[in-house]
C-alpha cells in the first residue's frame, strides 16, 4: 500500500513460513529474523520492521501523504505506528507462536499462553482505538501510514470480531480504509475472498 500510495516500482518476493515454494533462504540472507516485510532499497541497503519501512517512505516521498504534513499530526502518526509495533504485532507473535516464549511444552498450557496474548492484544486494539480519531482516517482527509498498518494488523487473532463487539465505531473506520482504491487492490491480492 505504501510503495504504491509513493508511486514506486517495486518487485514483491514471496517469503512466508506458510507457503512451501517461498523465497525463505532469501529472505534470511538479508533479515536474519526471516520477517516479513522486508524492503531492500535501491542502494541495496535493507530495512526491516513495519513501523520503520512506512517511516521511511513516508519521510523519503513527502507528496504519498503517508506521513502528515503538519508536525503535530505528523508525531501522533508515528506514535500510532510504533504503538502497533510495540503493542500489537508484538502479542500476535506470542499468540501464533507460544512455543517461543514459555518452556511449558504442553498443549494445554502453551493454550492459555496463547488466549492471554489474544486477550492481551484485543485491549490494545481497544485503547488504541480509544486514542486515536480518524477524521475520516486515522491520517486525516486520506489514508496514510498509520491507516495501512491498522487496517493489515487487526486482521489477525480475531481483533476485528473482537473490535465489532467491542469498538464498532472504530471496525467502521477499518472498513472505510479498506474501501480506498490502493488499500481495496492490496488487500484483494493478499486476502482473496
Amino acid at each position: 500500500m505504501a510503495l504504491r500510495a509513493c508511486d514506486l516500482t517495486y518487485r514483491v518476493v514471496r517469503a512466508s513460513t506458510w507457503e512451501a515454494d517461498s523465497a525463505r533462504e532469501a529472505l534470511a540472507k538479508l533479515n536474519p529474523l526471516g520477517q516479513i516485510p522486508t524492503l531492500q532499497l535501491e542502494d541495496g541497503s535493507v530495512l526491516t520492521e513495519s513501523a520503520a519501512i512506512l517511516i521511511h517512505l513516508g519521510l523519503s516521498h513527502p507528496s504519498s501523504g503517508l506521513l502528515p504534513p503538519d508536525a503535530s499530526a505528523r508525531a501522533q502518526t508515528i506514535r500510532g505506528l510504533v504503538f502497533i509495533a510495540a503493542n500489537c504485532y508484538s502479542a500476535i507473535s506470542v499468540g501464533d507462536y507460544p512455543e517461543r516464549w514459555t518452556l511449558a511444552t504442553a498443549a494445554a498450557e502453551q493454550d492459555k499462553v496463547r488466549q492471554a496474548a489474544r486477550t492481551q492484544l484485543h485491549s490494545h486494539w481497544a485503547i488504541f482505538a480509544d486514542t486515536f480519531d480518524a477524521a475520516p482516517y486515522l491520517g486525516g482527509v486520506s489514508p496514510s501510514a498509520l491507516d495501512y498498518l491498522a487496517v493489515v494488523v487487526s486482521k489477525w487473532s480475531g481483533t476485528r470480531a473482537y473490535l465489532g463487539t467491542h469498538r464498532a465505531e472504530f471496525l467502521a473506520t477499518l472498513q472505510r480504509i479498506e474501501a480506498n482504491p490502493i488499500v481495496a487492490s492490496v488487500i484483494r491480492e493478499h486476502w482473496p475472498q
